[in-house]
């Protein structure tokens, strides 16, 4: 039998030229580090942490201008609104709760085994790589970083290429303030994302797309190596007629328009009952010019991140009307041409509300990630939930309605990643919460104490006391007291509780 320390030698000559960006031999560096030094202690960590707070908290300026330069037009507000202070209060909450995190968790022990004891024992897993997009470049790095390194981890991020500036600051931020021992950031583009994903790492989280995330868990696949998958998928808003319309229109444009609809668990389509689409469609109408009065020259409002994002939403407009579609540009000022969506020396595209929309249309099977809302009219509040039901299950789910009972129902008949009542976007903002999806969504979760235990191994370990009733459960097995202990045991087993 091959050894596991000749089997890793084999995989590193394997690796050694694998395209990784160059950044193959800092991974081995940091795999030999982890299986030969002890584990970080709990000072450690938070001087850790502590360095990731001094880190981010020193260049916010620069972090809002290279987010900014990346998008060709971000907000600094935005940015610090939804990047900086994310990031930097999960690092807080980390640095506040790792001691109560990283303590032994007792577990109760059979009546057979006593008076022997039971607990978890949290380690670190390792080397993890942390693969993080550009829609939300430093709140989707610093987010799973900050749980890596609570829970003892040495961690290789690889940011989007699609926004250089962000991830070459990252770079020079973070390795200078944690080490590239401890940190490593892998810039480059897909190729070393891929050749990095064929390493022999401890635990992989992925932050994009559904159809990237198959090809990296195929990836890790190859070496046994878990994945933290967190994708995306059409994630509904279902408007009961009882719920007031300006309000949740409001909130709905709010959580859709943010960073222009490039968000994960934006809503991406509204389920609205018949006869009221066009009083919700007024409504969203109204909240948008108040967000937004103006578009091209509005700082607040974010551009499309490239060109071919830009392409890919014009196209599934074009798509959607020429199937049918009733498409309206919300354009306050009219500063676009007649029948256009958007500006491409800009790259923004204006606030688009679609109705008359079928599941044939391009726009309803694919993830918008865009600022266009499909309006989806229902009978019933069965029927919109039975839509929802025969979809992939969404990252997020969003229902409005103060009814309790009907909120309860709707809960229960209803699986996604996550759920706001009565709002959008912000149950992904509670560090006590878990953050994930489901099947397309995704897998596994992380934020607070859950984001410490998906980088965590569970070590189970049973303490045998000195004296102990398992002396007996052993041959030969014709003697009184392992006939008294089965019928103890089954006794137990078989009460009825």
């Amino acid at each position: 039998m091959i050894s596991e320390t000749k089997a890793m030698a084999t995989t590193r000559e394997a690796g050694a030229d694998s395209g990784a960006g160059g950044f193959d031999a800092q991974f081995w560096a940091m795999h030999k580090a982890s299986r030969e030094e002890p584990p970080a202690s709990l000072s450690e960590r938070k001087e850790q942490l502590r360095a990731l707070r001094r880190a981010i908290s020193g260049t916010i300026g620069e972090f809002q201008e290279a987010i900014a330069r990346d998008y060709g037009g971000r907000s600094r507000e935005e940015t610090l609104m939804a990047e900086i202070i994310p990031a930097l209060t999960t690092v807080r909450d980390a640095l506040r709760n790792v001691g109560r995190w990283m303590r032994p968790e007792r577990r109760g022990t059979s009546i057979m085994f006593w008076p022997g004891r039971n607990q978890i024992v949290w380690q670190p897993k390792g080397v993890v790589l942390i693969i993080s997009p550009w829609n939300y470049p430093v709140s989707l790095t610093i987010g799973p970083l900050a749980a890596a390194l609570a829970a003892g981890n040495r961690v290789i991020v690889k940011p989007s290429e699609f926004t250089p500036a962000t991830s070459d600051l990252l770079k020079r931020c973070l390795e200078g303030a944690l080490g590239a021992d401890r940190v490593t950031v892998a810039t480059g583009g897909a190729e070393v994302a891929q050749a990095l994903c064929r390493l022999p790492f401890d635990h992989i989280l992925f932050t994009g797309s559904t159809s990237v995330g198959r090809k990296v868990m195929a990836a890790a696949a190859e070496n046994l190596t878990p994945v933290t998958l967190e994708l995306g998928g059409k994630s509904p808003a279902i408007l009961h007629p009882e719920y007031d319309l300006p309000t949740a229109a409001q909130r709905i444009a709010r959580g859709k328009l943010l960073n222009a609809g490039q968000t994960c668990i934006a809503p991406d389509y509204v389920l609205v009952r018949e006869g009221n689409v066009d009083a919700f469609a007024r409504q969203y109408r109204d909240a948008t010019a108040r967000l937004y009065p103006r578009l091209i020259d509005n700082r607040d409002y974010t551009a499309i991140i490239n060109q071919h994002h830009y392409d890919r939403l014009c196209a599934l407009v074009a798509d959607a009307r020429a199937k049918g579609a009733r498409v309206e540009a919300i354009d306050p000022e009219a500063e676009l041409a007649a029948g256009e969506i958007g500006s491409s020396n800009t790259r923004k595209i204006a606030p688009v509300l679609l109705t008359g929309v079928t599941d044939e249309m391009t726009i309803m099977q694919e993830e918008i990630f865009g600022p266009l809302l499909p309006i989806v009219p229902y009978r019933t509040l069965d029927d919109a939930v039975a839509y929802v039901r025969d979809k992939p299950r969404p990252l997020a789910l969003y229902y409005f309605d103060n009814n309790s009972t009907r909120v309860e129902r709707v809960l229960d008949l209803t699986v996604s990643g996550g759920v706001a009542v009565n709002d959008t976007v912000y149950h992904f903002a509670q560090e006590a919460l878990p953050f994930g999806g489901i099947g397309p969504s995704g897998m596994g979760a992380y934020h607070g104490r859950d984001g410490f235990r998906t980088f965590s191994h569970a070590k189970a370990v049973f303490f045998q006391s000195r004296i102990t009733l398992t002396s007996w459960l052993a041959p030969p097995y014709a003697n009184r007291w392992f006939r008294s202990l089965m019928r103890l045991a089954l006794r137990r087993i078989r009460r009825p509780r």
